[in-house]
């Protein structure tokens, strides 16, 4: 059953600009669309997932999506929105890059099913490594104008910008290698829409009049805006960098953390774009939130829904649990209970000072590693001080002044946190 694709990303503010004649092309049976990602690194990050949305409703309303991973566009860039060329990367890492993907991309799309609509992955090094330039100038380059291609906005502003650099041939023709890409989709898979962030509509169109000018066909486009932040600031970046759907470069702690600490604004718009919440159940959870914003229903919603959409129910509960530690009633069990990437997320930026496995192993004197060991405290007159105002504790458990540190205390072998008061943490490492 085909449903109204459109419709539910207009809804969802996932529509930048769409060709005229799209919806309705699209109501009058199985279409084929595709996405097409950058595959410059063997993961993607959450600037991708606007796409890997789009895709999924695609499937959902009942038409066959398609990721195209750019391992020839990989290899000579994209001027759109850049001031510079990206790094061009060996076929070697692109291969892995794209099955690295691909893998990701299973948790969203389903590629293996016997459904007509089962989605599928392409990679448009595969058509374009034996192009050879004198032909791709000859059955492609002769359909476009140069003045066509200058009037681009992306080429426009590489032109018009202060950069030295300037742009390259290379990156001038990558709009006429993108177009040739939707027209051998639309020939070998019958794809008649190409969508992609707002940034890429000109080289989106390229492809539609490829289409029109050589084999005489209607292809469409649909692109959705660029996801900003209400402050500013860049969405996806945090001061470390991307925020990775891989779990090793971005923790599902982290990346928990990155949905909760929205703001009011962007969690509105958010949780509309990535998660697959209905209209009247994300309507309930605004009016929700708006009566009460301190309990910040929406970023935890939003958190929830997609860290267990990327990630897994476990690694949702992990990071509640991990958060908890910091602002709830958590105990030395569940301190334990986190692996030591996620200790090292959640005291990240907590001063450390390491100490020697005989220390340990001899028992630690609480007032000594408060303060002469550790240097938490200024000095054992300080540490005492605090000890008898029942501040201290040591996971999270309060301590007294004749406490000794020993192994039991290590959390994974290798930690003890200490704490004064609420809000003061020290981390005792074992080196």
């Amino acid at each position: 059953m085909i449903k109204n694709f459109v419709k539910e990303l207009t809804w969802r503010g996932m529509i930048q600009d769409s060709m005229p004649g799209a919806e309705e092309h699209l109501l009058e049976a199985m279409r084929s669309a595709y996405v097409g990602i950058d595959p410059t690194a063997d993961s993607l990050h959450i600037g991708h997932l606007v796409g890997v949305m789009g895709l999924k409703h695609f499937q959902l309303s009942g038409h066959k999506p398609i990721a195209l991973v750019g391992g020839a566009t990989g290899m000579i860039g994209d001027p759109s929105g850049k001031s510079n060329e990206r790094n061009l990367l060996n076929e070697e890492t692109l291969i892995h890059n794209q099955n690295a993907i691909k893998e990701q991309l299973s948790r969203f799309l389903d590629f293996d099913s016997e459904a007509k609509n089962a989605a599928v992955m392409v990679n448009n090094y595969d058509w374009m490594k034996s192009f050879s330039f004198l032909e791709f100038i000859r059955d492609v380059g002769k359909h476009i104008t140069v003045n066509y291609m200058m009037a681009k906005d992306s080429v426009k502003k590489r032109l018009s910008s202060d950069s030295s650099v300037g742009m390259s041939f290379t990156e001038f023709t990558y709009q006429l290698v993108q177009g040739y890409d939707f027209l051998h989709l639309y020939r070998d898979k019958q794809c008649t829409l190409q969508m992609g962030g707002s940034d890429q509509w000109g080289n989106i169109t390229t492809g539609t009049e490829l289409i029109r000018r050589i084999d005489g066909g209607k292809g469409f486009a649909l692109t959705w805006p660029l996801i900003t932040k209400a402050d500013g600031t860049k969405f996806g970046k945090t001061e470390g960098g991307n925020i990775w759907l891989d779990a090793n470069r971005t923790s599902p702690y982290k990346f928990y953390q990155y949905w909760l600490n929205t703001s009011d604004i962007d969690a509105e718009k958010y949780i509309k774009i990535f998660t697959f919440l209905s209209e009247s159940e994300i309507n309930a959870l605004i009016k929700e939130h708006q009566e009460a914003p301190h309990l910040r229903v929406l970023q935890k919603r939003l958190a929830e829904e997609i860290t267990m959409m990327v990630h897994s129910k476990d690694d949702l509960e992990n990071a509640i649990k991990a958060s908890d530690i910091l602002f709830g009633n958590s105990t030395s069990n569940d301190l334990k209970q986190l692996n030591e990437q996620t200790f090292l997320d959640v005291f990240d930026g907590v001063p450390q000072t390491e100490i020697s496995k005989s220390d340990i192993e001899n028992g630690l004197d609480i007032i000594a590693a408060l303060a002469e060991k550790g240097g938490f405290l200024k000095s054992n007159g300080e540490a005492r001080r605090a000890l008898k105002e029942n501040s201290i504790s040591v996971n999270k458990e309060k301590v007294a002044e004749d406490y000794t540190i020993t192994s039991k205390d290590l959390i994974n072998n290798k930690f003890v946190l200490l704490q004064r008061g609420k809000k003061n943490y020290f981390v005792l490492c074992l080196k």
